[in-house]
């Protein structure tokens, strides 16, 4: 079925979509939300991925210049605790005032795999600690060119299956935002196929599932996008490819094989120029068997989940429900 077809069968459901269910017709977008994507236009994102050449000297300067991947302050309530697994940093936060039985989220920050954990995400990290009362367990992979694909997804699926046998599967969420919704698909499709278990479910906003661009209409959608350009995306996708082809699964997991996955939530908004895949991604998903619930809204930007607006509210309120 073509990206077309499943888009107008979708409707734009305000609230997801279980494929097979009635579709509602999605509302227009709130004025925060439009004055959003205003103020995205006025921010640097989007000139950072205009060209090759961008992308490399963004690099370049973080090479020189670190970002602290460290925490903020995440408020009353939520204790925080550092380990390194494998080399890695890996950050554990918990409600302050005990955590047996609760729920484990493995969080995966986005940042096209050559930015470090910012703290919108913490922010979120802290929410759902202290809301849904969980264990959060934050993962600072090595970021591209340093570190590939090839690396990163088998490390980030080996803390993956060590959680999941310490807390069990069905206490486990795997929550991915972006390029690290992409990192957790591709590492869940690496533990399938080794013949490990799964989570209990995989929650994906905005995933960056093909790393190639490559559809036609996707060059529309990217006037559009008020964050990100193609050329940079590709670039980035090349960085974390390192030797493997950019097509690979552990790059853009939607080529990888989608049976016997965790059952899967996708955010995705129509002002997002990768949005097509998600939809793909659905598709894929369902027809190999997996529950999949698409939350797809127009004239919403890249990550609205994670926004301060009234459609990220209620987008970050389903996932807390999710993973309590």
């Amino acid at each position: 079925m073509s990206v077309a077809r499943i888009v107008s069968a979708l409707q734009f459901c305000p609230g997801g979509c279980v494929f097979g269910a009635p579709a509602r017709r999605d509302p227009a977008p709130s004025l925060q939300s439009r004055a959003l994507n205003l103020l995205l236009r006025q921010l640097p994102y989007k000139q950072q991925l205009a060209s090759v050449e961008a992308v490399q000297e963004h690099v370049q300067k973080l090479a020189l210049q670190p970002v602290s991947f460290e925490p903020p302050n995440l408020g009353r309530g939520v204790e925080v605790t550092l380990t390194k697994m494998g080399g890695w940093p890996v950050y554990y936060t918990a409600p302050s005032s005990g955590h047996e039985g609760c729920n484990h989220v493995m969080f995966l920050h986005g940042g096209g795999f050559i930015n470090e954990i910012v703290p919108a995400h913490w922010r979120f990290v802290a929410q759902m600690t202290r809301k849904a009362r969980i264990v959060c367990v934050v993962p600072i992979y090595p970021l591209a060119p340093r570190a590939t694909a090839k690396d990163v997804v088998p490390a980030t699926a080996e803390l993956l299956r060590m959680l999941l046998e310490d807390a069990g599967p069905s206490k486990v969420t795997v929550v991915g935002n972006s390029a690290g919704a992409s990192l957790a698909l591709a590492a869940c499709q690496w533990l399938r196929d080794r013949g490990h278990r799964q989570p209990g479910r995989l929650m994906l906003i905005s995933p960056a599932a093909d790393a190639s661009v490559s559809r036609p209409e996707q060059v529309a959608i990217a006037a559009r996008d008020p964050i990100q350009d193609i050329p940079g995306i590709i670039e980035a996708g090349r960085l974390y490819a390192g030797e493997l082809d950019i097509g690979h699964p552990f790059v853009s997991p939607l080529n990888g094989v989608f049976r016997a996955l965790a059952p899967m939530t996708i955010f995705s908004g129509t002002r997002d120029l990768l949005y097509p895949d998600s939809v793909d991604l659905a598709e894929r998903a369902r027809a190999a068997g997996v529950a999949v619930e698409l939350h797809l809204l127009r004239d919403q930007p890249r990550n609205y989940a994670l926004m301060p607006t009234p459609e990220g509210r209620q987008a970050r309120a389903i996932i807390l429900r999710a993973v309590a």
